[in-house]
């Protein structure tokens, strides 16, 4: 979350008169993430979250990621709920951007998860795969493998001024996942970005998912290296077995994960880590003057994806085997 597009007060009282979620009492922008521009709104009928869309989120995909939303929560995942306006309609455009608003939920982000919390995740993953395995809607992954050389081309001319030798690091790292990248895993509806500001808690129980804007139709192993990445390394970049392991064993309950995948993950939590290396490296150079916004250091990924290079056995990530 983030905010790249102001919003004036007379703007967005207009707005409102469309819902039926009473007067504006409040908002205030929240200043965490980089893709889109967020409010939290607090009206007479309560909070809710108010999104513009922004940067990598096109308003073609707007009706897959609110329309899945519906899909989960129908199917007892927690997670926001686009609000209807008085027409019927999810969406509309404020201050010159497609805009929607959902509702708020209770809790809050870890920013130290323990092994109970990683496990909480990989039961929370593996229920999401399978409530969204008869969701009718599909969305390609604007961020697989296909995309990392183009992302790669948009920051390589300053990527060496993050860290001397990167670009060169990334080129052969990215010869290397081409050649091995797994084709013919399960498919489904994967998050694709579910890190611990997607997740909140009250206390230690899970209580709900946020942020589905990246999510799509890909690899559902990809998903749990994805959150291997996000949630199993330490402050100092090293790989926490015992988290890993209580998030696959969680996610196992549900979802077990089958030979051909398990044998994948070395490759695919390299991939993951280097999809986020290129998207911060690319944020880290282009944030605009005066974004409400706090771009995220691209070198943690560089850092992580050391580790995945240096995995000899799927059990190095908690797999048993």
């Amino acid at each position: 979350m983030a905010v790249y597009t102001d919003v004036a007060a007379d703007d967005l009282n207009k707005f409102l008169t469309g819902y039926e979620i009473g007067e504006l009492r409040s908002y205030k922008g929240i200043a965490e993430g980089v893709e889109n521009s967020n409010f939290l709104l607090h009206t007479a009928a309560g909070s809710f979250i108010l999104t513009l869309y922004e940067k990598r989120v096109t308003e073609k995909d707007l009706p897959f990621f609110l329309a899945l939303m519906e899909h989960l929560h129908a199917r007892g995942i927690t997670c926001p709920q686009p609000v209807k306006n008085k027409r019927g309609g999810v969406l509309g455009r404020l201050a010159g951007r497609p805009a929607a608003i959902v509702t708020f939920l209770d809790g809050l982000w870890l920013r130290r998860p323990n092994a109970g919390n990683c496990a909480a995740v990989g039961e929370a993953l593996a229920r999401l795969h399978l409530a969204g395995a008869d969701f009718k809607m599909r969305r390609p992954n604007t961020l697989s493998i296909k995309s990392w050389r183009l992302l790669y081309e948009h920051a390589k001319d300053r990527g060496d001024a993050v860290r001397p030798g990167l670009c060169a690091e990334i080129v052969k790292e990215l010869d290397a996942l081409e050649k091995s990248w797994p084709r013919d895993l399960p498919q489904g509806i994967i998050h694709a970005d579910l890190f611990p500001d997607n997740v909140f808690f009250l206390g230690d129980k899970l209580s709900g998912l946020i942020d589905f804007y990246f999510a799509c139709t890909d690899t559902l192993a990809y998903d749990v290296a994805v959150c291997l990445n996000a949630w199993c390394f330490e402050s100092d970049h090293s790989y926490n077995v015992t988290k890993g392991r209580a998030l696959l064993k969680a996610y196992a309950k549900s979802r077990p994960l089958s030979v051909a995948e398990r044998a994948a993950l070395p490759v695919l939590s390299r991939g993951a880590a280097m999809r986020f290396l290129l998207t911060r490296l690319v944020d880290w150079l282009a944030v605009p003057d005066g974004a409400l916004v706090k771009p995220k250091d691209p070198l943690e990924y560089f850092r992580k994806l050391r580790f995945h290079q240096s995995v000899k056995s799927v059990s190095d990530y908690g797999v048993d085997r």
